[in-house]
């Protein structure tokens, strides 16, 4: 436990930021799991408007620094790659 005042005060701040960071991470990985669900039942209209959704909070936690911004990129370049592969078996 800190004895010195601002290490105290940092730490109530590092519990609030890392519970928010949890809720935006929980949030990204929920919007990608939606594309991947859309993609797996098929539904290519549903797929494309999901990964617009999630794309935007990819790009939104990418800009806040929840996640790296590489690994936003690598994950919507995989969701793309998925659409792309149902439309054209389709």
């Amino acid at each position: 436990m800190p004895n010195i005042k601002s290490a105290k005060k940092r730490l109530r701040q590092n519990i609030v930021l890392r519970e928010r960071n949890r809720s935006r991470r929980s949030f990204v990985r929920n919007r990608c799991k939606n594309v991947i669900q859309a993609v797996k039942d098929g539904n290519v209209e549903e797929a494309e408007r999901l990964f617009r959704v999630a794309t935007k909070a990819l790009d939104q936690a990418s800009a806040k620094r929840i996640i790296h911004k590489n690994a936003a990129a690598r994950k919507k370049s995989r969701l793309s790659a998925q659409i792309r592969k149902l439309k054209t078996g389709a």
